[in-house]
């Protein structure tokens, strides 16, 4: 007969004969995760280097996202290496033309649905980023993310601020070199505010997540602040242009001039409110 601690040691490796296969299959099981946030921010400024200098913390997810690319006969194998650079935005717009999608949703740059639908059985998607829905803000359109950002400056600086032009103008801005086609995009007005309080208006902008600039007279524009929210997945090309420039140090001009604005750490909303 059995006594009563052999039977408690042969019922304990019983349960773990059985619990240890079930464990090793849930790992093997588990896919890795893509960042949206990483690739996102990689996928505005590789393309806008003069070299192949990756974009720090994007290696990994941008690779996850060539090899699926690459596995549909979109990425040929020497352009997976981590650099989302103008041949895997190319690519990337051409697998969201695969599923239909047109414009501003077939730009190369990655949203939600189409990056969770390219890592089916391949990755997961972390940290997502929505530009949410068209609102009215300040009398033009915006999405409710860039609302949120501006919302958020305006609280900062204790003061409501002046728009101009919006976002989702296509055609309408001709001396915004597109910019504002899609969404993240918006003008402000800075009559009668000093050069101090405007340079103020910019620095907080840039604090929350925008690529903003002062433009001027000497600049080809009557005064007024551009800015773009840095990492909405509504940008059009022109944007995603001047986001990236804004990071590699330079104005959001043709000419890709220095930068002529505040000093800040340069951070995406999503940064902003995590601290």
């Amino acid at each position: 007969m059995l006594t009563k601690a052999a039977v408690l040691t042969a019922l304990t490796a019983t349960a773990l004969a059985v619990a240890v296969p079930v464990q090793a299959g849930a790992a093997t099981a588990a896919l890795p995760a893509t960042n949206m946030e990483a690739v996102l921010k990689a996928a505005q400024i590789d393309p806008r280097r003069a070299d192949s200098t990756q974009t720090p913390g994007a290696h990994d997810s941008v690779l996850l996202v060539e090899q699926a690319l690459q596995a549909k006969g979109l990425l040929e194998a020497k352009y997976v290496d981590g650099y989302f650079g103008t041949t895997t935005i190319t690519a990337y717009s051409k697998y969201q033309k695969s599923l239909g999608y047109t414009g501003l949703d077939a730009s190369g740059l990655p949203g939600k649905t189409s990056l969770e639908k390219l890592g089916a059985g391949r990755f997961t998607v972390s940290g997502a980023i929505s530009a949410g829905s068209r609102v009215t803000y300040h009398g033009v359109t915006l999405n409710t993310r860039t609302k949120a950002m501006l919302a958020e400056a305006e609280k900062k600086l204790g003061r409501q601020l002046g728009l101009t032009q919006g976002s989702y103008n296509p055609g309408g801005v001709g001396a915004s070199a597109g910019t504002h086609d899609g969404g993240g995009a918006m003008d402000i007005s800075v009559s009668g505010l000093s050069d101090a309080t405007r340079t103020t208006v910019v620095k907080t902008l840039r604090q929350v997540g925008f690529a903003a600039w002062l433009r001027t007279p000497a600049q080809g524009f009557a005064y007024h602040i551009h800015a773009m929210a840095i990492s909405d997945p509504d940008l059009s090309s022109g944007a995603q242009h001047q986001t990236g420039d804004y990071y590699l140090g330079m104005n959001g001009l043709a000419g890709r001039g220095r930068d002529d604005g505040p000093a800040v750490k340069k951070v995406t909303w999503e940064e902003y409110r995590r601290g």
